[in-house]
C-alpha cells in the first residue's frame, strides 16, 4: 500500500456528518462507528480538542495507513473494526476518483489515451470482488443511501470516467469544491434531456455539419478553418446562450475566438447574413473604397437574438487577426467596458466567452496574462467561460511537441479554475459541460474551462495535406463517423426522432443555403458590417487626413476651471499624509492660484477634470499610473497610517460628473494594452489611456499595435479612441529607457488611421487629451510623453492657454525676428529645450526653432505658413535626438518635401542609446552641434 499512500486522505466531511448523527442518536449509527466515536469523545475530554486536532493533522500529513488508525493520543489507542476500516477505504476510493478519474475518462474520440498509474482498480484500495455486495455508509458522500460497493463504483464511473473528465480537486476553497461535488453527485448533472431539448441539440448539430459540407462542396479548397470534428460546440453554445438569457439574466454575450469554427459561429449562432458570407467567399470587392476589409474568418459581428422563450440577448463576436490568443485580452476589455458603462450594478449580466485552440492556449503567453487579470479590480470581468476547441494537433505539430503538460488547459490549475474535458463525439455531454460551466461562472464569478476534445477533419486549412505529417491519425479520421451521424443514430434508437424527420430538416437547411447563395451572386460588392456599432451611434468615419487636421474646440470656462482646480488640489484635513505628498499637492494649488500657471502633471489633471465635469468617464491604466513612474501624477494618494486611497478627481463624480478610474496594472504590456484597446473599442465617450512605464516597453505589446490599434478601422471599420502615453527622451538612462521607438509608429501611419504626437507644453497635452472626446470621430493617439520635462522650469503654461487655447500641431518660434533668421530648424519633443539652451548659450538669433507637435497627420499647410514667415532662410534642418536610423527622420524624408533640408542627429546605431552616461552626453552634444555648426 505504500505506493498508494496518497489515497489515504479520508473525507473529513463524511466524519463530521456521521458524528453529528451519532451525537443526536448514538444508536442510529453502526456499532463499529459508535465505538469509534466513543473513543473520539474520550480522547477529546481527557486530552483536549486542540491536542486531538493536532494529532489528526499530523497523522494525515504522514499519510498513516488506515488499517490501524490511532485516535487522539499515544495513551489512547482504539483499533478500528474491519467495517470501519473498509468505510475509510471507500472514502479513499471516492477521493481518488475526484482527484484522478479524469485520467481514465473516455474523452478522446479518435486515439487511445496513455496509461496512467496507479489505476482505480478496487484492489489498489484493499478491496476484493467479494466486497462488491457489501453495503457502505460512505455512499452518502455521493448523495446515495447506504449502498453496495458495486453501486458506489457505478456512480463514480458514471460521474467521472465517461465522456466528461473533470478536474477540480486542486481548488482551495472548500465552498467551491463542495458546490462542484454536489453538482456532480446530484441527479441533474447526469439527468437525461427532454425530447424537445434533444431535438434542438440535433438540429443545431445538423446545421453545423451541413454548413461545413456546403462550403466544402461549393468552395473547393478555399480556406475556412472548418469546425468538423468539433461540431458539437455549436449546439453547446446555443444551449448556453438560451440558458444564460432565459434563466441567468444575462443581457450580453461577448465572444472572442480565432479561426477554427468561426464562420459556423457567425452563421449558426449570431445569424450573420448568408449573402454577405457568400460574397466574401466569392472574393468580391468591398462597397466602401475607404476600407480594405479582412479575410472572412477574421471578421466580427454584433446581433440581437431572441431566445426560444422570448428573451433578448445581444451577441458580440469580436474581430481578430491571425495572432490567435490576442483576442482574449481585447475581449475582456470589451466585456469590462460594457459592465462599467451599462451594467455597473450587476456586471455578471455581461458574459465573456473565450474560445481557444489547444496548441495556442498552451503555447501563447498572453493566455497567462489574461488569466492573471481575472480577479484584479481593474480588469476582472466576473468570470469567463473558456472553451478549447481541441484538435489534438497544432498545424502539423503533435501535442508531445507542443506542450510539457498533461493537458493543454493545465494553466487553469494555477488560477483555481475547474476544467471539464469532454469527448466531442458525445454531443449531449458537450452540452452538459457548457451548462455546468455557465452555472459555475454565474455562481462564483470566476473562470471555468471546457476542453472539447475532438479532431480536425482536414488539414490546418482546407488546402493543406495533413497526411504529410500525421498519416496514421488521418487514416483513423477518414473512417470516423461525424458527430451528427452518431447523435442521429442515438436519437433514432431512442425513438426521439425518425430518420425522415432529420433528413427533412437537413434538406430544408441546405435549400436555404442554396437560395442565399444564388441571391448573393446577384450582388456586385461585399458589405462590411462593423462590429458593435450600437455603441458608436453618431460617430462617423472620416474620409481624409484633412478632416483630422480640422481645429477642434477644446476651450473651457475659466470660472469652471478654477472650481475644478480647487477641488483637485487640496487634501482632506482630517487625514494624515506623508510630508512630501502634502507639499506636492500644496505646491500644485499654489502654482495654479498664486502663479496662474500649470505644469505637466496639473495640466493632465485638469484635462481629466474638465472631461469628467462634462459627463465623460476617464480610465487610465498601466504599470504605476496612479502615482506615475516619475512621480508626477499622484492621481491616487495614500494616507500615511492606513494607506486609504484618496482620489481627488473622484470628487467630481459626487457633483454629478463622470467616473475616474485609475488602475496600476499587472506587469504586462501585451495583455493590458489589448484589454485597454478592447475597452476603448466599446466606450467612445470615455477617455481610455494606457501608459507604458517607459515608452520602450511598448514593444512588448507590438502585436496589439500592429494588428489592432494601427489598422483595426481599415480592416474592420472599428474606431478606437485609445490614448497610448509613451515616456520618451534621451537623458542618459541607457538603451531601454530612452526611445519609445517613434519610427515604428510613423511607419504604421497611412490614410487617416491614427495620431502620432510628441508634445512639449502642458497646454498642448491638455488640449490633446480633450480633443480626443471633443472631436466628432475617434482615432488612436500615440503620444510620446516626457520624463525630464515633467519638472523642467520652462515647461509651464498659463491658465489662459488652457481656457482659450486649442491643440497646436505646430508651435512657431516667438523669440526671434523672422527677418534675421538664416537657419530654420524643425524638431519635435524634448530636444527642443536642449536646442533652446544651446541657442541662448551661443546667442544665435539667426536660428529659429519650430516644434512639430503632431507628426501624423503632418500639418503641411501650417508648415507652409511657418516657412513663409522666414524669407531669408538658406539653411533648413531636421533635428532629432534619436540616432539617424531611428526617430522621425525616415518619415520626414518621405513626407516633408516643402524645402530641401539637412539632418542634425546622432549617427546610426544598433541600440537606441549607449549605457555610458558620458558617451551619451558626447553623442547628444554632437547632434546639437550639427544644428548650429553644419560643417562639424
Amino acid at each position: 500500500m505504500d505506493k498508494y499512500s496518497f489515497l489515504n486522505a479520508a473525507n473529513t466531511q463524511f466524519f463530521a456528518d456521521l458524528y453529528d448523527q451519532y451525537v443526536e442518536n448514538p444508536d442510529s449509527v453502526e456499532a463499529s462507528w459508535r465505538a469509534f466515536f466513543q473513543g473520539f469523545d474520550f480522547a477529546r475530554e481527557n486530552y483536549g480538542e486542540d491536542f486531538f486536532e493536532e494529532e489528526v493533522v499530523l497523522a494525515q500529513s504522514q499519510s498513516r495507513e488506515v488499517s490501524t488508525p490511532v485516535v487522539a493520543s499515544a495513551q489512547v489507542s482504539l483499533p478500528i473494526s474491519d467495517k470501519v476500516e473498509k468505510e475509510l477505504r471507500v472514502l479513499n476510493l471516492i477521493k481518488a476518483y475526484q482527484q484522478r478519474a479524469h485520467l481514465f475518462a473516455k474523452i478522446s474520440p479518435i486515439t487511445q489515451r496513455p496509461s496512467y498509474e496507479p489505476a482505480l482498480a478496487i484492489e489498489n484500495f484493499g478491496f476484493t470482488q467479494a466486497d462488491l455486495n457489501t453495503v457502505f455508509d460512505a455512499a452518502k458522500e455521493l448523495q446515495l443511501q447506504p449502498s453496495p460497493l458495486s453501486l458506489i463504483i457505478k456512480k463514480l464511473e458514471d460521474t467521472f470516467t465517461q465522456s466528461i473528465g473533470i478536474e477540480f480537486d486542486y481548488i482551495e476553497s472548500f465552498k467551491v469544491k463542495e458546490w462542484i461535488q454536489n453538482k456532480l453527485y446530484a441527479t441533474d448533472f447526469l439527468k437525461d434531456f427532454t425530447k424537445e431539448e434533444k431535438v434542438r441539440i440535433l438540429q443545431k448539430l445538423a446545421e453545423s455539419t451541413a454548413l461545413e459540407n456546403f462550403f466544402h462542396n461549393k468552395y473547393v479548397g478555399q480556406k475556412r478553418f472548418s469546425l468538423e470534428g468539433n461540431e458539437a460546440v455549436i449546439p453547446a453554445i446555443d444551449a448556453l446562450i438560451e440558458l444564460a438569457a432565459n434563466e441567468k439574466d444575462v443581457k450580453e454575450v461577448v465572444i472572442g475566438m480565432a479561426h477554427r469554427g468561426r464562420l459556423n459561429m457567425l452563421i449558426n449562432i449570431l445569424g450573420k447574413n448568408l449573402q454577405d458570407v457568400f460574397s466574401e467567399f466569392d472574393g468580391k470587392d468591398y462597397e466602401n473604397p475607404e476600407f480594405d476589409g479582412d479575410v472572412k474568418y477574421h471578421l466580427g459581428l454584433t446581433s440581437l437574438r431572441t431566445t426560444t422563450k422570448g428573451k433578448e440577448v445581444l451577441l458580440n463576436l469580436a474581430p481578430n487577426p491571425s495572432h490567435l490568443e490576442t483576442v482574449a485580452s481585447v475581449l475582456e476589455g470589451i466585456a469590462r467596458a460594457k459592465q462599467d458603462i451599462h451594467y455597473a450594478d450587476k456586471p455578471s449580466q455581461v458574459l465573456p466567452i473565450v474560445i481557444h485552440g489547444d496548441a495556442a492556449v498552451a503555447g501563447q503567453g498572453i493566455v497567462y496574462e489574461v488569466m492573471q487579470m481575472e480577479r484584479l479590480k481593474g480588469y476582472t470581468t466576473h468570470g469567463t467561460v473558456h472553451v478549447v476547441i481541441n484538435n489534438q494537433i497544432g498545424f502539423t505539430t503533435n501535442p508531445s511537441d507542443s506542450r510539457s503538460t498533461t493537458y493543454c488547459t493545465d494553466i487553469a490549475k494555477g488560477f483555481q479554475a475547474p476544467v471539464l474535458h469532454v469527448n466531442s463525439d458525445d454531443t449531449e455531454a458537450v452540452v452538459r459541460a457548457f451548462l455546468f460551466a455557465l452555472d459555475y461562472r454565474m455562481t462564483f464569478g470566476t473562470d471555468v474551462f471546457i476542453d472539447v476534445i475532438g479532431y480536425r477533419k482536414y488539414g490546418h486549412n482546407e488546402g493543406d495535406e495533413p497526411r504529410f505529417t500525421q498519416p496514421s491519425l488521418y487514416k483513423l479520421i477518414g473512417t470516423h463517423k461525424n458527430p451528427t451521424v452518431i447523435y442521429t443514430e442515438k436519437l433514432v434508437n431512442q425513438g426521439v426522432i425518425t430518420p425522415k424527420e432529420i433528413e427533412a430538416y437537413e434538406e430544408n437547411y441546405r435549400n436555404h443555403l442554396d437560395t442565399e447563395l444564388e441571391a448573393s451572386r446577384l450582388k456586385d460588392l461585399t458589405i462590411i458590417n462593423p462590429f458593435m456599432q450600437n455603441e458608436w451611434q453618431g460617430f462617423d468615419h472620416i474620409a481624409s487626413q484633412q478632416d483630422m487636421l480640422l481645429r477642434v474646440d477644446t476651450s473651457f470656462s475659466r470660472e469652471k476651471l478654477d472650481q475644478l482646480a480647487a477641488l483637485i488640489t487640496v487634501l482632506p484635513e482630517d487625514k494624515k499624509f506623508i510630508n512630501k505628498i502634502s507639499k506636492i499637492i500644496k505646491e500644485r494649488n499654489n502654482l495654479y492660484f498664486e502663479q496662474q500657471k500649470v505644469d505637466w502633471g496639473l495640466a493632465e489633471h485638469l484635462a481629466f477634470a474638465t472631461l469628467l465635469s462634462e459627463g465623460h468617464d476617464v480610465r487610465i491604466s498601466g504599470e504605476d499610473v496612479g502615482r506615475g513612474t516619475f512621480s508626477h501624477r499622484h492621481a491616487v494618494i495614500k494616507t500615511e497610517d492606513t494607506e486609504e486611497e484618496i482620489i481627488p478627481l473622484s470628487r467630481i463624480k459626487e457633483l454629478g460628473g463622470g467616473t475616474f478610474r485609475s488602475f496600476n496594472s499587472l506587469l504586462s504590456e501585451y495583455g493590458v494594452l489589448g484589454f485597454e484597446y478592447g475597452y476603448a473599442l466599446t466606450t467612445p465617450q470615455t477617455l481610455t489611456i494606457w501608459e507604458a512605464q517607459f515608452g520602450d516597453f511598448a514593444n512588448g505589446a507590438q502585436i496589439m499595435i500592429d494588428q489592432y490599434i494601427s489598422c483595426g478601422e481599415d480592416k474592420w471599420k472599428n474606431q478606437s479612441g485609445l490614448v497610448m502615453l509613451l515616456p520618451h527622451g534621451y537623458e542618459g538612462q541607457g538603451a531601454e529607457h530612452s526611445s519609445a521607438r517613434l519610427e515604428r509608429y510613423l511607419q504604421l501611419c497611412a490614410s487617416q488611421n491614427m495620431f502620432v504626437t510628441n508634445c512639449t507644453t502642458p497646454a498642448n497635452i491638455y488640449h490633446l487629451l480633450r480633443r480626443q472626446l471633443k472631436a466628432p470621430f475617434r482615432k488612436p493617439v500615440i503620444a510620446c510623453s516626457p520624463k525630464s520635462l515633467l519638472r523642467h522650469p520652462l515647461v509651464i503654461s498659463s491658465i489662459e492657454e488652457l481656457t482659450n487655447g486649442y491643440f497646436q500641431e505646430v508651435i512657431d518660434d516667438a523669440q526671434v525676428n523672422p527677418q534675421e533668421v538664416r537657419t530654420l530648424v524643425f524638431c519635435s519633443g524634448r530636444f527642443y529645450y536642449d536646442l533652446l539652451a544651446e541657442r541662448e548659450k551661443l546667442n544665435r538669433q539667426d536660428v529659429a526653432l519650430v516644434r512639430i507637435e503632431q507628426l501624423f497627420p503632418l500639418p503641411v499647410e501650417q508648415l507652409k505658413e511657418v516657412i513663409a514667415r522666414y524669407p531669408n532662410v538658406t539653411d533648413y534642418v531636421w533635428a532629432q535626438e534619436d540616432p539617424k536610423n531611428m526617430g522621425a527622420y525616415a518619415y520626414m524624408l518621405m513626407n516633408f518635401d516643402l524645402v530641401k533640408w539637412r539632418l542634425a542627429a546622432m549617427n546610426a546605431y544598433a541600440a537606441p542609446a549607449p549605457g555610458s552616461p558620458a558617451r551619451h552626453k558626447a553623442r547628444h552634444q554632437e547632434a546639437i552641434n550639427k544644428v548650429f555648426s553644419p560643417n562639424k
